[in-house]
């Protein structure tokens, strides 16, 4: 069966480029319609609907955690079991993972279904952006099953050596998407709840390719099998994936934060600003994720298969591609965000007004986070969940949070803009030391 696997092969930087670039315009693009489908609704519902928006973003944030945690703590094991030549093991634990996602989404569209109105009063959405959070969050969540093995299958059709189709079947959803935001808001005028339909839709594209796939490529590595019930493996997988869960919960932690200091500032234009923030965030984050996420499972083969000088080779391709991009997308955020803000709001507005003041210092922030992203995605291809879970949590909950609560109080508006950049900074020195200290124990810069 290893002939019949893509990671089997010994990678140069040119094949290693074609095998995650897929995963790259994937994790791009849909940051892209992400940022459409705020577009649409900040232009034809109005800015207090985009802040709504970014108000119910931490349920999408828990959603991301506990799907992300199985998807990519899951495929490492699964990665490395291939590597190991143990197909049919690979192939229940597959099965297995993708029945647990969908029974936790269960429980996501039943709160939805029974207990959205006190979340979103404890998400802290003000009396006047109350009702379009409850209608966009309701919609969504109804769409749970979808979003969970949308997650999956992203990273899962990696593992199977097949990320083309997963990018194919991510552009469909972003179409989907872009196509059904505008005729449901812009045509038929349904408003936040269109763009609530036009979103959730976009789920089902992605889930039923994935379905769809893995039931009849039966000839491939992957496919469904009877599941086989494995709590330990469930767990460990658990573990393996917590950084990336940390990563998510910490996002909801920290945009909730954001939106109640934008919303003491600034006002319901804060929150609305910060929206824009973070959607050019998803954009230039989304080239780290994607590699990182493209590259894990070439990691996890090849430490399964003990293969160091290849690890070696590997790794110090991924620290160039980071470092370089990392460059490239501060200067490309500087450049491009007077003209793509003016697609949200009109140049005259408080919203963008806000907006241009504070973007600079925030962008510094896009020097220093690729680096943590790809190390702490590296330790979970190597099944070190523990090292990956504590560059995830001291980056993105503990200095983020931190910083948060600290320097507004300090510095005050400016403050609030600094939070991410310094942040970051503590965090790559975490990640540094980690990169440094297990070069030997992981093979990937070992001398022998």
């Amino acid at each position: 069966m290893q002939e019949n696997n893509a990671l089997a092969r010994q990678f140069t930087l040119s094949s290693l480029m074609r095998f995650a670039l897929p995963n790259i315009i994937m994790m791009v693009f849909l940051s892209m319609y992400t940022i459409v489908d705020g577009m649409f609704i900040s232009r034809y519902v109005g800015t207090l609907a985009l802040s709504a928006v970014n108000m119910t973003f931490p349920l999408n944030c828990l959603e991301m955690a506990l799907g992300i945690m199985l998807a990519s703590g899951g495929s490492a094991v699964i990665a490395r079991q291939l590597g190991e030549g143990d197909e049919a093991t690979a192939r229940h634990n597959f099965s297995f993972l993708l029945v647990v996602s969908v029974g936790i989404s269960l429980v996501f569209l039943l709160a939805g279904v029974f207990t959205l109105d006190p979340i979103i009063h404890a998400l802290g959405a003000s009396e006047a952006q109350f009702a379009l959070c409850r209608t966009y969050a309701r919609i969504l969540l109804l769409f749970a099953p979808a979003f969970f093995l949308q997650t999956a299958f992203q990273t899962l059709f990696i593992t199977a050596g097949r990320p083309g189709l997963g990018l194919v079947a991510t552009v469909g959803g972003g179409l989907t998407n872009i196509v059904l935001d505008y005729v449901f808001i812009a045509r038929l005028h349904w408003g936040i709840a269109g763009a609530a339909i036009a979103t959730g839709l976009c789920y089902l594209v992605p889930a039923v390719v994935g379905l769809v796939f893995f039931s009849l490529n039966r000839r491939g590595t992957l496919f469904f099998v009877r599941p086989r019930t494995d709590w330990r493996m469930l767990l460990f997988a658990c573990a393996n994936g917590s950084s990336e869960m940390v990563t998510n919960i910490a996002n909801a932690i920290t945009t909730y934060l954001f939106n109640l200091i934008f919303l003491h500032y600034w006002g319901e234009d804060g929150v609305a600003s910060i929206t824009i923030v973070l959607y050019f965030q998803f954009v230039f984050t989304a080239v780290f994720f994607g590699f990182s996420m493209g590259v894990a499972p070439v990691f996890s083969f090849k430490y399964g298969a003990q293969d160091a000088p290849q690890l070696r080779q590997l790794f110090r391709y991924c620290i160039g591609f980071v470092i370089l991009c990392s460059v490239c997308c501060t200067g490309l955020s500087l450049a491009v965000i007077r003209p793509c803000l003016a697609l949200f709001t009109d140049a005259g507005s408080h919203v963008f007004a806000i907006t241009i003041e504070g973007f600079p210092l925030y962008a510094i922030s896009f020097l220093f986070m690729g680096v943590s992203i790809f190390a702490s995605s590296l330790f979970t291809a190597f099944s070190d969940g523990r090292v990956s879970a504590i560059i995830s949590f001291a980056r993105t909950l503990v200095f983020l949070v931190g910083m948060l609560l600290l320097l507004p109080l300090l510095l005050g508006e400016t403050g609030v803009w600094l939070a991410v950049p310094v942040a970051e900074i503590l965090g790559i020195a975490v990640s540094i030391y980690y990169l440094v200290r297990l070069r030997g124990v992981y093979r990937y810069g070992a001398l022998n």
